[in-house]
């Protein structure tokens, strides 16, 4: 009785803790892609040339590179809940001065600084995810929910965001989304408990399973992560980065505010579809993100030489693609890290993540008057594809 009473104690610490990380990256993505529509065109106000916003929205990225190598290991010494109180409050402040800048060098400082903040949330979250884990499959579907709940927030995060600045204005909306930062850190201190550990040293024990591609085979165990994989989240992020980049200036989106957080919002729409397609879990990570991966190049050479398909459908293609993509990457990293890893493997993602979504910003504002900025990102992926070591991460090896 004792010992069934603890279960079931433990069963629902763990998912109180699940839901309030959650409900942490739900805030956090939704503030950062509610960003993503009016960014831009506030740039623009503050007399940006096209070259210094691509700067503006890369410079948030290449700032997460300290911040992530600080998360790899103070996440695994420390524990994460340090690191998402400090995340959630300084990024809150920071909009908070965000609504008083008056100049693009000012916008640039700022943004800055906020990639530096914000780089310590998602590894401490997923690290913590990780480790509450009561075995890997409980584990998958975690990291499933991580995506399900980044997907929710970035869909409804665009046309919100441009609702703000269409009924508010730029100022009143960054001092709204800065509060709901700090209220939520606010909530992390009082609520979040650090797991005890003894879940994720089962975890550390029983080995990292995976499943061959079309089987259930539980004795087959993921050989160690290639440095070379984290090569195609850095292309996947560039592409991201470009598309965010060239979606608000596109002339569809001219007309209004409105029309370009839609756009982001219909991106995000897609994800959930493939989302909820509960039966793709039982596919291998290592195939979904090569696959996945494989059909996002496509869907960007389409667009470069403006294949048939309405903008809408490529944007609703290309959320689909991101719905199997990024849970698989996590998946795949989780189970093939030790439980005292977590924090260095999900910050190097993140760091990959990071120099994607400086380089493609970047990239795109110095070639989209020459060149279509769609071609590099297909580009990227191709040359990311083309580096990956297919038979290192999906052939498993069998345990001894």
């Amino acid at each position: 009785m004792r010992t069934t009473a603890r279960i079931r104690k433990t069963g629902v610490m763990i998912l109180k803790t699940a839901v309030w990380l959650y409900l942490f990256m739900f805030v956090a993505i939704f503030d950062l892609h509610a960003q993503y529509p009016i960014l831009t065109p506030f740039a623009v106000s503050l007399g940006a040339a096209p070259s210094f916003i691509g700067l503006i929205l890369g410079v948030y990225s290449i700032t997460h590179l300290p911040g992530n190598l600080i998360a790899g290991f103070g996440v695994d010494r420390y524990g994460s809940k340090r690191f998402i109180l400090f995340s959630l409050i300084v990024a809150g402040v920071l909009l908070l001065l965000q609504s008083l800048v008056t100049d693009p060098w000012q916008l640039l400082m700022i943004r800055a600084v906020s990639g530096f903040v914000l780089a310590f949330l998602s590894p401490a979250c997923l690290s913590m995810l990780a480790k509450i884990a009561k075995d890997r499959v409980h584990q998958g579907k975690l990291m499933s929910g991580n995506g399900m709940v980044h997907t929710l927030a970035s869909v409804l995060s665009p046309a919100a965001g441009a609702y703000l600045v269409a009924k508010f204005g730029f100022a009143q909306s960054f001092i709204y989304l800065g509060w709901g930062l700090i209220i939520t850190g606010v909530l992390a201190w009082l609520f979040v408990k650090e797991p005890n550990g003894r879940a994720s040293s089962q975890l550390a024990g029983a080995g990292p399973e995976q499943e061959s591609f079309g089987s259930q085979s539980t004795d087959a165990v993921l050989p160690p992560i290639p440095w070379l994989f984290f090569c195609l989240p850095l292309a996947i992020s560039c592409s991201q980065g470009i598309l965010f980049f060239e979606l608000p200036l596109m002339q569809e989106a001219h007309t209004s505010i409105m029309t370009s957080g839609i756009f982001f919002s219909l991106v995000s729409l897609g994800s959930l579809v493939t989302l909820s397609m509960l039966f793709l879990n039982r596919t291998s990570p290592a195939w979904r993100v090569s696959l996945g991966s494989l059909a996002l190049a496509f869907i960007f050479f389409g667009m470069s030489v403006q294949w048939a398909l309405p903008l809408y459908a490529s944007l609703l293609l290309i959320g689909m693609t991101k719905g199997v993509i990024f849970p698989a990457i996590a998946s795949y990293l989780a189970a093939g890290t030790s439980s005292n890893r977590y924090g260095r493997t999900f910050s190097i993602l993140s760091i990959a993540y990071s120099i994607g979504a400086f380089i493609g910003p970047i990239v795109a504002g110095h070639v989209r008057d020459q060149l279509s900025p769609y071609f590099i990102a297909f580009i990227f992926l191709m040359a990311a594809l083309a580096m990956l070591p297919f038979r290192a991460i999906l052939a498993p090896v069998r345990a001894s």
